[in-house]
Parts: C-alpha cells; sequence; structure tokens
C-alpha cells in the first residue's frame, strides 16, 4: 500500500495550534481560576464554555499526545488502527471476566487530545426521553429531564449535509436537529448500495422492524438511518469543534503529557472538603474550582489517590481518608455486544476495499484530494433500537432495567461487510449485523491496583453476571436471524459465516460468552443522585458530596448506562455541567 501517513502529510493543511503546549516550563506560574482534568469529550466543552468570560483563566490538563495530524483519528474510514494497543490509547485490560468464560478484555479509552470523541465510532445517539426523565427523578434535579436537556442537543449539534450531497430527504427529521451548534453531525457521506436494502427489509417486516425517520427525535424504536459526528468528510471531535476554533483565547491553556495523579492542598473549608490544586509532573493551583472530566475510569481512579473514596479500601492500601465515600468506582454498567455475519452474492462491499491494496489505495487518495468517497464512513448504514417482546419470559423473571416503553433493550447495528481486516477474517464479501445489550442488570466496579498512582485501576465491569443480559443477547441474535428472512435479502445473502439456528440455549449461551465484546459505553463510578442521599458521589449540579470546590463532568456522573451511545450524552453533560460551574461563580 501507499505511505497513507505520508500523503496525508504532504497535503492536508495543518492548524496552528497556539496554546497547546508540550512542556510545563512554558506555563508559569501555574495557578488558574480552573483547573479542568482530561481534555476529552467533555473536558474540552468545559474549558471552552468557562473561558466564553473572559475573567476565567483556565488549564487543561492532559495525559495524552496531540491528536493534531493523526491520520486515523481524522479519517474515519481509519479508525480501527486507532483501537489497538499503541500511544493513543490507554492499553487497558478488564480483570478475567467470568460471565465471558474468564476472558479479560481490552478496555478501550482515549490517550489523547480530544479523549474518546478522538477515536470512538462516532455514532451520534441521543437516546430515549425515558432515560433523561429518570436521571431527573433519580437526582431529584428536572434539570435532567428531556425537556429541558434538549435544548442543549442543539446547542452542541451542528447538522451537517453529507459529503457526496446525495438527497437525504426521508433520511432524518430536521425538526429535531440545529444547524447553528459546535459539533457537525450527519448522515452517511457514501452510499453503500446494502443501505437500500435494510430499509426495505423494515418495509416487508414492519411490525417487528418498523421504520424510524429519527431515532435522535426521543423516541428511537425502530430501524433508521444513522448519523455520526462526521463534518465534511472528516471526524469532529470536542478537539475540531471546542478547542481549535478558539484555542487562542488568551484565558485557556491546554498543557499535554499531564497525567494527574492526585488532588493536593487538602482543608476544609465551611465544613467541606476543598482541594486547592492538582499534582501530575508538577503542581497546579485552582483558585475557583477542579473539575475532573477523566472519565469513568480515570475519574474515580484520581479521586480515591486523593483519599476519596471507601474509607475501609483506602485505609488497606495505605491512604489516609478524607471523604469517605463508598460508591466511588462501584455501580459502572456497560454495553456488551456479538455480531452476527453473512457472505454476500456483491462485490460492493467493504471487503472490496479491505481485501484489495489498490481498491484501498485509491479509496484513500480520493478521500485526500476531496474528503469523498467510501473513506468518508465506516460503511455502518443504519441502526435498529428493539424491545424486548411484553411477555417475555426475561421480564416476568427480571425487573425491566429500562427507563420506559419507548427505551430499547436491544440495538443492531447494520454493516455493509467487515471494516477491519485481521488474521480471524474470512475471505469474500460479507453483510454484518451486530447485537447489543443496552439495558445491563450486571454491574461492576473500578478499584485500585496499588497505592502507585501510576499503576492502571482494576476494571471489573461484570459482563453478563446478570442471566437477564444473557436472555437479551440470546434474543437479539434471534431477532438479527429473523432480519434477513426478509425477501429483499433471497438472492443477496449467500450463507450465514456461524450458523446459529441450530445451537441449543446452551450452545447459544457458550457461543455469547466466547465471543461477546464491550463497545466501550462504560458510566457510573461517579454517579448522581439525589441531594442529601447517602449513597453516590456527585450532587445533582455534579459537585462531589461532602466537597466544595470540586465536580466531576464527564460520562462518570451518569448513574445508568443510557440506551445509546455515550458520546452525545457526555457533550450534553458537558454543556450543562459548565453552565452550572459558570452560575456558581458569576
Amino acid at each position: 500500500m501507499i505511505n497513507a501517513q505520508l500523503l496525508f502529510s504532504l497535503s492536508f493543511i495543518s492548524i496552528c495550534f497556539g496554546k497547546i503546549y508540550e512542556n510545563v516550563a512554558e506555563l508559569a506560574p501555574l495557578e488558574y481560576d480552573f483547573v479542568i482534568v482530561g481534555g476529552g469529550t467533555a473536558g474540552l466543552v468545559v474549558a471552552n464554555r468557562l473561558t466564553e468570560n473572559a475573567k476565567f483563566s483556565v488549564l487543561v490538563l492532559e495525559a495524552g499526545v496531540n491528536n493534531q495530524d493523526v491520520l486515523d483519528s481524522t479519517v474515519p474510514f481509519l479508525v480501527n488502527d486507532l483501537l489497538v494497543p499503541n500511544i493513543y490509547e490507554w492499553n487497558y485490560t478488564t480483570t478475567p471476566q467470568s460471565g465471558l468464560n474468564g476472558r479479560a478484555l481490552p478496555y478501550l479509552r482515549a490517550h489523547m487530545l480530544g479523549g474518546c470523541s478522538a477515536h470512538n465510532l462516532m455514532f451520534y445517539t441521543r437516546g430515549p426521553k425515558d432515560d433523561f426523565d429518570r436521571y431527573a427523578k433519580l437526582t431529584g434535579d428536572a434539570g435532567w429531564s428531556w425537556n429541558r436537556i434538549f435544548p442543549y442537543f442543539l446547542k452542541n449539534e451542528k447538522w451537517t449535509p453529507p459529503t457526496d450531497l446525495h438527497d437525504t430527504t426521508g433520511q432524518f427529521d430536521p425538526s429535531v436537529h440545529s444547524t447553528h451548534g459546535m459539533n457537525p453531525v450527519s448522515l452517511n457521506g457514501y452510499a453503500w448500495p446494502f443501505g437500500p436494502r435494510v430499509i426495505a427489509a423494515t418495509k416487508e417486516l414492519p411490525d417487528e422492524f418498523p421504520f424510524n425517520l429519527d431515532m435522535n427525535s426521543g423516541k428511537p424504536l425502530g430501524v433508521g438511518w444513522l448519523q455520526s459526528t462526521i463534518g465534511e468528510g472528516k471526524r469532529s471531535s470536542s478537539a475540531s469543534s471546542y478547542l481549535v476554533p478558539f484555542v487562542s483565547r488568551k484565558n485557556l491553556h491546554v498543557l499535554l503529557h499531564a497525567q494527574v495523579t492526585r488532588l493536593v492542598n487538602a482543608s476544609h473549608e465551611r465544613g467541606k472538603l476543598a482541594f486547592g490544586g492538582v499534582e501530575f509532573l508538577q503542581s497546579a493551583k485552582a483558585r475557583k474550582e477542579i473539575i475532573l472530566s477523566a472519565g469513568t475510569i480515570g475519574t474515580p481512579h484520581i479521586l480515591m489517590h486523593s483519599g476519596v473514596g471507601d474509607g475501609r479500601a483506602l485505609h488497606a492500601l495505605g491512604f489516609h481518608s478524607l471523604l469517605d465515600l463508598p460508591s466511588v468506582g462501584q455501580n459502572i454498567s456497560d454495553h456488551v455486544s456479538v455480531g452476527l455475519s453473512w457472505s454476500v452474492n456483491s462485490t460492493e462491499t467493504l471487503e472490496s476495499i479491505t481485501q484489495n491494496a489498490t481498491n484501498f489505495n485509491e479509496a484513500f487518495a480520493h478521500w485526500n484530494k476531496t474528503h469523498t468517497g467510501p473513506f468518508v464512513d465506516l460503511g455502518i448504514t443504519h441502526v435498529g433500537w428493539l424491545r424486548l417482546d411484553p411477555n417475555s419470559e426475561a421480564l416476568h423473571q427480571f425487573p425491566d432495567p429500562s427507563a420506559g416503553r419507548d427505551t430499547a433493550h436491544i440495538e443492531l447495528i447494520f454493516s455493509a461487510g467487515f471494516s477491519r481486516r485481521s488474521a480471524s477474517t474470512p475471505q469474500g464479501h460479507f453483510m454484518n449485523i451486530g447485537t447489543v445489550m443496552v439495558t445491563p442488570l450486571s454491574r461492576g466496579s473500578i478499584t485500585l491496583n496499588s497505592s502507585n498512582p501510576l499503576d492502571p485501576p482494576l476494571i471489573n465491569p461484570r459482563y453478563l453476571t446478570s442471566d437477564f443480559d444473557l436472555f437479551v443477547l440470546r434474543d437479539a441474535l434471534k431477532r438479527a436471524q429473523r432480519f434477513v428472512t426478509a425477501p429483499v435479502w433471497k438472492d443477496y445473502i449467500l450463507a450465514p459465516t456461524v450458523n446459529i439456528g441450530n445451537f441449543t440455549t446452551d450452545e447459544l449461551d457458550q457461543f455469547i460468552r466466547n465471543n461477546a465484546g464491550t463497545i466501550s459505553h462504560l458510566v457510573g463510578s461517579a454517579a448522581m443522585s439525589a441531594r442529601g442521599a447517602r449513597y453516590g458521589v456527585v450532587d445533582p449540579d455534579l459537585i462531589v458530596k461532602g466537597a466544595t470546590r470540586l465536580s466531576v463532568i464527564d460520562a462518570s456522573v451518569l448513574p445508568i448506562v443510557p440506551s445509546a451511545h455515550t458520546q452525545s450524552t457526555t457533550y450534553i453533560i458537558a454543556e450543562r455541567g459548565a453552565d452550572l460551574v459558570k452560575a456558581r461563580w458569576t
């Protein structure tokens, strides 16, 4: 293949990062109104919104590297090359999972500016209205309800036409989108022929797989066209949307390679714990507030190393407990997925690129010149959201973990083939349906591995430890099989790569446990709860319980994982969180 990185470097217009620093020596003194720990999806939103006030000074401490000119992050089609051990990853691994027959999974977390928005699969899914109304009920704060949160979706989103400018009539509902926000969002920019077949199947099997014009209306049930954080053929991230256009602000500094190990200079103010600064290679002082935006793994890790967490567990590792909050790192929930694939009677699939060096190089050169063609997306055309049958055995045996009747238990992800070539990928041409269990009952934890803050924590999501979760994945796989019985697939599908149709229940369970993975939507390790509740980590205003001038603004505050990909929700937590911070200090 051609040297894609060289070609990219020669033709891509570099962006000047004037206030992004690689060397701490360039910043002195390290004293700011606000110190934000983490330059990821949430942290850069908060930094942007706080520095709208010229009187506020903000320092963002990012442990990872710059995302500038990282080809695999910029070009949507190449994202899978990021999702392997590399310098752009924290390279975490879960503990061995009993529900996965003892397998330990790599756990993807970005180690770069923009965080996971710079290396995720770019799905833009808001989830159901029900999820947000439940967050409002759990926290006692109507500000987290759908109607109150919805304006933040519009504040974040900048609806953008797809790059090939095809007619998108009937593919989305303009009334629920914004063209004036920050983060470009679009429909598929390349018209894979597989896509219209998915829509045809919804017309042929409308009772089980109804067409949904726009899953981001608050009522996602059904099958609809995928929306992604992509604009003009390139990934849009918090770095490209919230930082780069505003990086010249004099009151905003971003420091890379600055892994925060703990909060320092503890004191008490009006009976509450306060920290005066953060420690990395050096220390930085926060005059007003420290904001933890280090993510569902990083945030509790820093809190516990600072003496905030379960007092008995901290004492066992030799820490002095400053604030006994047993919920830190507990109650985490995540999504689990299993994929099915079928060989197809077509050459217009992703394999035409991934298995052919000439086609790959031509497609990349075309993107490099025009930012159009198959490299503008992942080849994932549609997403479906489905509920279990109301008479399902699982719903009689277990409390329904969904937030309401418009909330899915199952996600289906439709793809025009394998987007990544590996040793286990068969030769040929394929279609894929990923099945995801999105309302888990299983709960896990993030705990400390040692007293060394540079050691990774123990990540134990306890996948599939609830039989309900296993039941949902069984049902999801059967739904995928039924979807391909629609007449439109008759002359298209040749054979399944794994025929699970004749599996016994035990065989199907073993297939799931041996093949299930995660799409990295972990939440809950610093969860919101009602003010005054004896559980939880932060109050509804995102201030750490029992503390002052310390808040958490990232996906860790969600008490239950939403029935959606978490990127959009994380942006909205950050937008509202920034408003809450500004209200405290203006």
